[in-house]
């Protein structure tokens, strides 16, 4: 190390290499109490250090000097930020306690500080995992209380390692501040070109890199609030009196506000924030040209949406916000009405209770404001921007406790489609070939996806508006449907891409939808099952089976789940119909290939799913030719290669066959079944494409074979009378499968594995390894990797470090997005 620090790096044919070797050496971990290399260490970084600065003087323009330098001076800046980075992260501590080496520690970081400014995305990543590692370190090892504000801490009374820090922590802090990567949020942005424009594409590096930025802003923040807040304040006057206006630079600042919503105590933040918003609002007013306004009302939106918990404690600030969203609503430049509705949701969502309240100072809630001008405010937005501002709105009256206020609410609320629905309806009662036209049809779709987003937000009493509509809905489904069908057999099949025919398509899906939503958040089942219901199956039905397979709506099939899960027991009498109308044309449609109708596929199980788990009663009268159907769909389920139906396929077996265990019926469901369903049981277990649902095959399994060892089932398996007992017929039958299957393996080899599925039926876990176990004797004879044997394993250690990695960031106040996170910032 000596020789190659000394000779080699102060050599320019070298310094690349050279680096990159040091770099090789940083990087060995040593413990804590191993002492026998520190000393090497230190030596080395002073060494490195004392030839660098002959080399790159700490006065040099490193910014600059990167950007006029040739591939090897650049790759040196590359290679010295990968070399500092790799030591200071693992040895910084040796260099730390030596007050002589302090001096060279500071140095080194200046060094970091330089080269994070230098205009180049993979030099920056580098440094910036340094600077997270660094922040949160030293955050970690003393974070303050938030009982009191920190603002009244003096640096004084720093912890002495951060205040060896606090000069180079301020430098970062800027930085970090003036390139803070664009979020997910901000939909306005400006183009290499230099034009404004909206963003259609999500930029995913973009938006990890400002994750990682805004945890690092966030650290540093909780490091020193107030040098954070002078930083930021001083960059927004000089925004304001134009010594740095710039779109990029006001960009970067309003990026870094927003990223430290939650970071600073609640005091703080009003006083920073109040300042911020007034500053902004002036700026907007002061500057002239569609760009320059656009540029600024964009960040206005997202900081404004950023803050929930200050919004909610200061009417006022929430109402001029609120109003000038709608002000931004009318701007027709690219990107800002939809940025306006996104923000104006997420404010909905975290203040929704203050609309609904009549607010100190005020004569009526501001709910009542937006709907009397609710047809002003939505005049100039596109339809899916129509969408959101209603689904915003419903949650506003949601949280509106009195049902005989919120039942006005909501008439006043739908009033506006209303009044088109009503027209329609009126017009197409007189003519139905209205219902053949593209704008009335468009119309339509456009109101019903309306009904759909307000249902989602208001939740069960939107009934008021569905029961409005729901029989002329209802008509209108069956007059397309008619439409389609007659169009189909004049036209043939591909006249359902038509624009007219697709539009019609688009009425059925969001009339499933909204009957969908309504009655998954519905807390009246009886309601549903008498008012609902009989109109519906009497419209869906017969059209999905007479209609071509291309024609078909998925969303028939997960509107009957959502019923029945709604309903239970209540709908068993509505089952035969349900399973002669959908069951057999949709098994047809699914079963021809893995590939087709992927939609329908899915919601076709897991209406069975949801048959099998609450009207199995139903399940006991369909014919059996029709239940041998049903048998064959769920074989051909669990064995399918996309995992969320086999998985369904294997829940919905489990649960038949628990079922049919306490039901007087289950006899004869065994004997036919039972020994073709363990035959197709072992058969996916084996499979390799279905290792990932080895804890469902065992749980399956290990219940198939406690039926048999504690005689559950009381009728003979065996097609034959040389069994003494199912017990002893069951092992001979897996013997001899097994056998077939893998002659390979020993006698010994397969009489242990079948005892063991035996002996350990009772304990699930044991009963897996027993099977890994066996499935790994094979793969060694194959050759086989038995890696994917433990995918589940290595699937559950991930959502668990996922898990313990959220725990971690939601005890640091501010890491968490304020509108991820679930506590004080949720109202």
């Amino acid at each position: 190390v000596y020789i190659v620090s000394l000779q080699f790096l102060n050599v320019p044919a070298f310094r690349n290499v050279t680096l990159k070797c040091l770099t090789e050496v940083a990087g060995i971990q040593t413990s804590s109490t191993n002492t026998q290399y520190s000393e090497q260490f230190v030596v080395m970084f002073t060494l490195v250090m004392t030839q660098l600065k002959q080399m790159l003087p700490l006065a040099t323009n490193i910014r600059e000097a990167f950007k006029n330098g040739q591939d090897d001076e650049q790759n040196f800046i590359q290679n010295l930020a990968l070399f500092l980075c790799t030591f200071l992260k693992e040895h910084a501590v040796l260099i730390e306690p030596k007050p002589e080496l302090q001096n060279t520690l500071l140095e080194a970081l200046h060094y970091l500080v330089l080269i994070s400014e230098v205009d180049e995305k993979e030099i920056f990543k580098i440094c910036l995992e340094y600077w997270n590692s660094l922040a949160a370190d030293l955050y970690r090892e003393n974070p303050f209380s938030s009982s009191h504000s920190p603002m009244l801490l003096s640096q004084q009374n720093f912890p002495p390692r951060r205040q060896l820090y606090l000069t180079v922590l301020s430098k970062v802090r800027l930085v970090m501040i003036s390139r803070m990567a664009k979020p997910e949020e901000v939909l306005v942005i400006e183009t290499d070109q230099g034009e404004v424009v909206r963003e259609f594409m999500k930029d995913t590096d973009a938006i990890n890199m400002y994750k990682s930025m805004r945890e690092t802003l966030v650290y540093l923040t909780h490091l020193d609030y107030a040098d954070t807040e002078n930083i930021m304040t001083e960059k927004l006057y000089k925004q304001v009196d134009g010594t740095e206006w710039s779109w990029k630079n006001l960009n970067t600042l309003c990026w870094a506000i927003g990223s430290i919503s939650g970071a600073m105590h609640e005091d703080d933040e009003k006083r920073f924030l109040v300042t911020v918003i007034k500053e902004l609002l002036g700026l907007c007013e002061l500057k002239r040209g569609k760009d320059n306004k656009a540029i600024v009302a964009s960040n206005i939106m997202y900081i404004v949406g950023q803050y929930p918990r200050f919004l909610r404690a200061h009417w006022k600030f929430l109402k001029t916000v609120v109003n000038k969203l709608f002000e931004f609503m009318h701007e027709t430049h690219d990107g800002v009405q939809d940025m306006a509705c996104d923000t104006f949701i997420k404010i909905a969502q975290k203040c929704r209770r203050h609309f609904v309240q009549v607010q100190q100072l005020e004569v009526m809630p501001f709910i009542e404001e937006i709907l009397n001008h609710i047809r002003a405010i939505v005049c100039d937005l596109q339809p899916h921007q129509v969408h959101t501002f209603y689904e915003a709105v419903g949650y506003m009256i949601q949280a509106q406790m009195d049902s005989v206020v919120q039942e006005r609410l909501i008439e006043k609320y739908m009033s506006l489609p209303n009044d088109i629905w009503d027209s329609v309806i009126q017009r197409a009662t007189v003519d139905l070939t209205v219902l053949q036209d593209l704008d009335t049809i468009k119309q339509l779709g456009h109101i019903l996806k309306t009904n759909v987003k307000a249902c989602v937000a208001v939740g069960h009493p939107f009934v008021l508006q569905l029961g409005r509509i729901y029989l002329d809905m209802v008509n209108v489904y069956k007059v397309l449907s008619e439409n389609i069908s007659s169009a189909v057999s004049v036209s043939g099949e591909l006249v359902t891409k038509q624009p007219l025919i697709a539009g019609m398509r688009t009425v059925k899906k969001e009339t499933l939808k909204l009957i969908t939503c309504w009655v998954s958040k519905s807390q009246d089942p009886v309601m549903v099952r008498e008012h609902f219901l009989p109109p519906l199956l009497d419209a869906i039905l017969g059209d999905y089976r007479r209609n071509v397979p291309e024609a078909r709506e998925p969303e028939v099939l997960s509107t009957v789940s959502t019923i029945v899960d709604k309903l239970e027991a209540q709908a068993v009498d509505d089952i035969p119909p349900i399973m002669d109308a959908l069951f057999e044309c949709t098994l047809e449609m699914v079963s021809k290939n893995l590939e087709d109708f992927p939609e329908h596929r899915t919601n076709f199980f897991r209406m069975l799913q949801s048959v099998t788990q609450h009207c199995f009663a139903a399940l006991m009268k369909i014919p059996p030719a029709q239940f041998k159907l049903l048998m064959d769909s769920i074989v051909w389920a669990f064995k399918h290669t996309m995992r969320n139906v086999a998985e369904i396929g294997l829940n919905v077996l489990l649960l038949l066959l628990q079922k049919f265990s306490v039901d007087q019926v289950g006899t004869q469901f065994f004997q036919t079944y039972f020994i073709d369903l363990m035959q197709h049981m072992f058969s996916v277990v084996t499979d390799s494409s279905h290792t990932a649902s080895l804890t469902m095959h065992a749980t399956i399994l290990a219940f198939m074979f406690s039926l048999v060892e504690e005689d559950k089932i009381t009728a003979p398996l065996s097609t034959t009378a040389q069994a003494s007992s199912n017990a002893v017929y069951i092992q001979q039958y897996v013997a001899e499968l097994i056998n077939t299957a893998y002659p390979h393996l020993q006698d010994a080899q397969v009489k242990m594995f079948v005892g063991g599925l035996f002996h350990l039926n009772n304990n699930i876990p044991a009963f897996k390894e027993h099977l890994r176990d066996f499935l790994v004797q094979i793969k060694e004879y194959s050759g086989g990797n038995s890696e994917d044997l433990f995918l589940e394993e290595r699937e559950a250690q991930l959502k668990q470090a996922a898990k313990d990695k959220r725990q971690q960031q939601l005890a640091v106040p501010g890491i968490i997005n304020p509108h991820d996170r679930p506590d004080e910032m949720q109202e």
